[in-house]
């Protein structure tokens, strides 16, 4: 206790990996400001969104936020030393617990040093790995290390529980976002564009190695897209890790491609435009949210792609097709990703008000199934943070 009587502000450790997780951790650090009334202590990693939540954070993300066996390989060095580098800086903190978000190839080696040094703090992991999609044996190794999980999607408690980590269903941050509030007007103010005029979103991506990849074919897509539907303006949300290569990629694109950054401007992106073309990820549910109808797109370097047909369990990657079990969004992921199927997928959704209107209430029930209307996610994820931490404290006394 301290000299006032009252318990010490607990101090967090939070490991944010890549951009999605970051906006995660944003979400969840002003959750928990809110729950303590700001007496709240927070270390850790992260990147914008964390750090407008006043975040130093220890490493720069960006030389985290990569995906693929491949393209891992070679920062496999710069990643160990990160990993040994944030091990010693929790370890001389001493946080009453830790919180890693998504991320596993960085976070579970975190874990996994901890453990093997001894430290008994609670470690809680916020995002399951797809368990029910590939590696089902993850969920006993995470059982090994972790003392609690806290998932988006209401179907994954019970993969985990049945090895024995305790598990909590929080929600899905994404209803949270502000995703479907944007405006769209506002957009076309400040660009110039007329109410008429149709806009296309394009988003290729958060990490280095899959927007290198996808940005040619998006390109070329937009090329035959125009020659389908006429001239359109193209605007191209995109986040600090990636937005100089983002920025220098759309150069020779047409439709006088628009590189926006931030989160309200990109809702207000959506908001302006008739469809998306988008990496595949987790910003379909910001899409479905926004009602912004999709085609989701995807090329691995050949040696990761060989490797996840040898694992991957499900047909389908992307999150709303997964939520409702069926194929709604229109998935061209590997030899189906080129330049002629995105652009007739995506003059398909500005074109025909039936498939439109399918996706639109199909999003809408997603969205439901998610818990839009009901608490919200990331006060959940804290109030179950700080039940651990007091737990844990009161153990101690």
């Amino acid at each position: 206790m301290s000299a006032a009587g009252a318990a010490p502000a607990p101090l967090i450790f939070i490991v944010a990996g890549e951009p999605s997780g970051d906006a995660i951790g944003g979400a969840l650090i002003a959750a928990l400001r809110r729950r303590t009334d700001g007496r709240v202590r927070i270390a850790g990693i992260g990147g914008e969104r964390m750090a407008e939540q006043g975040l130093d954070s220890l490493v720069p993300l960006a030389d985290l936020a990569v995906a693929g066996v491949a393209e891992v390989l070679p920062r496999a060095p710069l990643i160990f030393r990160r990993v040994r580098e944030t091990v010693a800086e929790i370890r001389r903190l001493r946080p009453d617990a830790v919180v890693t978000i998504d991320s596993s190839g960085f976070s579970w080696r975190i874990a996994q040093r901890l453990r093997r040094a001894g430290e008994t703090l609670p470690l809680i992991h916020y995002v399951a790995p797809m368990v029910w999609a590939w590696r089902a044996g993850r969920a006993r190794r995470m059982a090994r290390w972790y003392d609690h999980l806290l998932t988006l999607l209401p179907f994954e408690p019970p993969y985990f529980e049945r090895v024995g980590l305790a598990s909590t269903c929080v929600g899905h941050p994404v209803i949270e976002s502000g995703a479907g509030n944007g405006d769209g007007a506002r957009f076309r103010a400040a660009h110039g564009i007329a109410a008429e005029e149709l806009v296309v979103c394009v988003l290729p991506g958060s990490r280095g190695g899959e927007v290198s990849r996808l940005m040619p074919v998006f390109g070329s897509a937009l090329r035959l897209l125009e020659g389908m539907v006429g001239s359109h303006r193209v605007v191209v949300p995109t986040v600090e890790t990636v937005a100089g290569a983002v920025a220098a990629g759309v150069r020779d694109w047409p439709g006088r491609p628009i590189v926006l950054r931030g989160v309200q401007p990109k809702y207000d992106a959506f908001a302006a435009s008739r469809a998306a073309l988008a990496a595949s990820g987790s910003v379909a549910l910001e899409l479905a949210l926004a009602r912004l109808p999709m085609v989701v797109a995807y090329r691995l370097n050949p040696l990761t792609e060989a490797l996840l047909d040898r694992v991957l369990k499900v047909r389908q990657v992307n999150l709303v097709n997964l939520i409702l079990d069926r194929p709604v969004v229109g998935e061209y992921l590997r030899e189906r990703c080129t330049p002629r199927n995105l652009a007739a997928a995506v003059a398909e959704l500005i074109r025909d008000e039936r498939v439109r209107a399918e996706h639109l209430s199909s999003y809408d029930e997603a969205m439901r199934r998610l818990g839009a209307g009901g608490p919200s996610p990331s006060l959940n994820a804290a109030d179950r943070i700080l039940a651990i931490i007091a737990a844990r404290r009161q153990q101690q006394e």
